[in-house]
């Protein structure tokens, strides 16, 4: 089969390389995947530089996300699944061959029904950025009712936690850094968009929201914004953060957190609880047999040039970069 892969960290263009690798054989519980798109996540690129840990093997396939065809199931799984159209999750976590690739096994379960209205494309989007997105959103229960701030509502992990918590019935104030992260945003369907370039984020959200706060924020830049999430949370509000990267490590104001009850969460996808991972899997499913999501796109490259893919994420493209597998 047609891959990518890296046998060193360093940029893209010096380690990434295309070539044939043995197509994999499911093992019991796995499925093998025939896949048509892989989506390529910041996480991903930071692996390949070496900014995540050991490498797991030799050569590593990257990519965590993807959507493709099931052509065959291991021991113990139905038979009945081969032809089935799947999205896909984790499926490098902890192993080496991820979906940049014509095959992939994963564990059965991490290969998730795919609606027929759904393009493969648009189901590569999924994996870390929607699963991490519900985690946030919906992890201290139902938001029917409150108002949840969603830091960065045009990336793509804000971008699912604005749609997911709309549709939960939940009133959205995100923040973006540009008038072109702005329409992106509203699309989403936040109702209350703040550029934080032009405006104070905590003397908006106390006039939009009358000086009441806000329950819940969704935080892509934990360190940075915590000072503002605190002046803005109700008391027992929650900041559920799943990046750091301007400041990676932040002093934390403990009193002033303290006398408003705060509850901060860390949430990385791939060890979040499991009962927590089928909770996402089912609402997501579900959203996407009533057309209820929008994936947004910045384009897609072939397996040829997934070092330019990469250096597309690390240059910031607005939507999720994928590798249009099939075609390639």
């Amino acid at each position: 089969m047609r891959a990518a892969w890296y046998e060193d960290f360093g940029s893209a263009t010096d380690v990434i390389k295309i070539g044939d690798l043995d197509t994999p054989t499911p093992q019991a519980d796995e499925v093998l995947v025939k896949v048509a798109y892989s989506g390529i996540n910041p996480v991903d690129v930071k692996r390949r530089a070496g900014g995540r840990g050991a490498a797991m093997d030799d050569k590593v396939v990257p990519h965590f996300d993807g959507a493709g065809v099931i052509e065959a199931a291991g021991a113990g799984v139905d038979g009945g699944r081969t032809g089935e159209r799947v999205w896909l999750y984790e499926a490098q976590w902890q192993r080496a061959r991820g979906t940049a690739a014509e095959y992939v096994c994963v564990p059965a379960d991490h290969a998730v029904t795919l609606p027929d209205g759904t393009g493969f494309n648009e189901g590569a989007c999924l994996g870390i950025p929607a699963l991490t997105a519900h985690r946030c959103v919906f992890g201290d229960g139902p938001v029917e009712g409150k108002t949840i701030l969603v830091t960065g509502g045009a990336g793509a992990v804000g971008s699912y936690a604005v749609q997911f918590a709309r549709l939960g019935g939940a009133t959205v104030i995100t923040t973006v850094s540009s008038d072109e992260k702005a329409k992106h945003a509203a699309k989403a369907g936040a109702s209350h968009v703040i550029n934080y370039r032009a405006e104070n984020v905590a003397e908006a959200v106390d006039r939009i929201t009358g000086g009441s706060g806000v329950d819940r924020a969704v935080e892509v830049a934990f360190g940075a914004n915590l000072e503002t999430n605190i002046a803005v949370l109700k008391n027992n509000g929650v900041i559920a953060s799943y990046a750091s990267d301007a400041i990676q490590e932040p002093q934390v104001p403990f009193y002033q957190m303290l006398y408003k009850n705060v509850v901060v969460r860390h949430e990385l996808v791939f060890i979040m609880p499991e009962d927590a991972k089928q909770h996402a899997v089912c609402d997501i499913s579900r959203w996407l047999a009533e057309g209820a999501l929008h994936h947004t796109i910045d384009r897609a490259f072939l397996l040829e040039d997934t070092a330019a893919a990469h250096e597309a994420v690390e240059a910031g493209a607005l939507g999720k970069i994928l590798i249009n597998v099939a075609e390639s």
